[in-house]
């Protein structure tokens, strides 16, 4: 059932007042009615979870309200005011202000020129660079932000990039604070470094709209939370009310009984073997581990932990200084003579790695389904005949796939920018399954995926590990580490730190590696 009602329990410190309500607001692309009629109202001092399923309407509903796009039916109240918001410079001088999750940076440039693009700070006629500098560094100190202003965009990692998104939000006061899975990129202190900041602006009066699929999140920080389904509105509900199982009805219209699959193992023979491995920018220091066919092995560790590094190691995307890896029975690389490492190689030895930056590694968002889905095969026989492409094999193909892996709309010739981050995610998995593959690396693969589209992943690497190929699976995410795999490593600051069989797999157990140990 939909609720039409936008009430919900009264944060405190709130006043009676709306900062910015949304009355019956539409959004009509061609061809796709994106938002319905959707109400939504944000408050004095309260964060205002926005909840849906990828596809939902969430971030057409925040770019409206920063000035992206303009809706096409319904009206805007900021401050018990109608307005029009024209742009994104409209929206940032009424005091809204959002940190989306697709970043806006120009990677050419400096920090703090990209803290202050289009609001240089001048000295007369001048640039006040002295003075854009100081006010840079004033706005990292503040976030606790371990950077330094005159970086270049472009070397910064994704975690850093993500802080210098925050701090462009945070470079003025606004009224409304709109964050986008902002936590994705981050460790668990940046993270409860922008959590405390969050709560330091709550008590200023700011309205925070928040977008996230960690339920955790929601319970820590959230006051209200408004659920989306299919670009309806569906009920606004508080916090305290709202159990997991509830969210993920209210979100999918249906019932969930679980989330994580249960899997068989049934181990075989050692497909993946890693001995002493370092890398060349030292965030892999005298690593060994091992994957079995028929088994899933998780990889675990903090954001910068060195995790991801390994699995790019394994495929040829990262300079190995030292140690040895053999797959499948044979040595591709040791450090004293042998190096047969690279993705080309390594696909066709039946090694797939998946990539955590969908849109950056993984896929062509300018190209469509079908393209992006037999990019990587197209030297296979089932694509080509060495000449030309084989067209008719490719639609069968990538069509079965499409069907297998529930892609929302079904249409094969869509450019992937236009599909959700969830249906992004399921073509990057169906890229893996175009071939024969005997290992799986999933680095990182349900990061701003929605809960149903991580049902159809779990279920996907349950089945291909069911099917006798072997999976390392590397996570931030706590969950998937506990749930899914046979076996599960733990790395720290570059060095592994734990190996854990399946009865040995807690929380407990696993977060007493994730940090500095203590000393008495």
């Amino acid at each position: 059932m939909v609720h039409k009602d936008i009430g919900g329990p009264e944060p405190q410190g709130s006043g009676a007042l709306d900062l910015l309500r949304l009355e019956n607001i539409s959004k009509q692309f061609p061809g796709t009615l994106a938002l319905d009629q959707v109400n939504f109202n944000v408050r004095p001092g309260e964060v205002h979870v926005l909840f849906g399923e990828n596809g939902a309407g969430k971030s057409t509903m925040i770019q409206i309200i920063a000035g992206v796009h303009r809706p096409s039916g319904g009206r805007i109240l900021f401050k018990g005011e109608p307005v029009h918001i024209s742009s994104v410079h409209h929206a940032r001088s009424l005091g809204i202000s959002a940190v989306f999750q697709e970043f806006s940076l120009v990677p050419q440039l400096s920090i703090e020129d990209n803290l202050f693009l289009g609001s240089e700070v001048r000295k007369g006629p001048l640039l006040d660079k002295v003075g854009l500098r100081r006010q840079a560094r004033e706005v990292l100190d503040r976030l606790g932000f371990d950077l330094k202003p005159r970086d270049p965009v472009m070397y910064l990692s994704r975690a850093q990039q993500q802080m210098v998104e925050i701090a462009k939000a945070f470079r003025t006061k606004p009224s409304v604070m709109i964050f986008d899975e902002p936590t994705a990129s981050l460790t668990e202190r940046e993270t409860t470094r922008l959590f405390a900041l969050i709560e330091q602006i709550k008590k200023e009066g700011i309205g925070i709209i928040y977008i996230t699929h960690r339920m955790n999140e929601i319970k820590r920080i959230g006051d209200r939370i408004t659920v989306l389904r299919d670009g309806k509105f569906v009920a606004t509900i508080g916090v305290e009310d709202a159990s997991d199982t509830k969210l993920v009805e209210l979100m999918t219209g249906r019932v969930i009984e679980q989330v994580f699959p249960t899997v068989h193992f049934a181990p075989k023979e050692t497909l993946l073997q890693i001995d002493n491995m370092s890398t060349f920018d030292g965030s892999v220091r005298d690593v060994s581990i091992n994957v079995r066919a028929g088994e899933i092995v998780g990889l675990a560790g903090l954001v910068g932990s060195g995790k991801s590094q390994i699995g790019r190691a394994c495929f040829g995307l990262e300079k190995i200084t030292g140690g040895k890896i053999s797959f499948d029975g044979a040595v591709v690389f040791d450090a004293r003579k042998i190096n047969k490492l690279g993705p080309r190689r390594m696909l066709d030895r039946g090694l797939y790695y998946l990539p955590s930056d969908r849109r950056q590694e993984g896929l062509v968002m300018m190209q469509n389904v079908r393209e992006n889905i037999a990019l990587s095969s197209l030297w296979l026989r089932t694509f080509s005949n060495g000449v030309f492409l084989r067209r008719a094999n490719e639609r069968t193909v990538v069509k079965d796939l499409v069907r297998r892996l529930d892609l929302d709309p079904p249409n094969i010739e869509r450019a992937l920018e236009h599909f959700s981050g969830g249906n992004q995610q399921k073509v990057l998995v169906g890229k893996s399954l175009a071939r024969d593959v005997k290992l799986f690396i999933f680095d990182e693969p349900t990061v701003g995926v929605d809960v149903g589209a991580r049902v159809h992943i779990y279920n996907f690497i349950k089945t291909l590990c069911e099917a006798g190929a072997g999976v390392l699976l590397i996570s931030s995410d706590l969950p998937e580490i506990l749930h899914l795999p046979n076996r599960a490593y733990v790395m720290y600051r570059g060095e592994l730190r734990a190996e854990l069989p399946k009865n040995q797999i807690n929380e407990q157990a696993v977060l007493g590696h994730f940090f500095e140990k203590q000393t008495v």
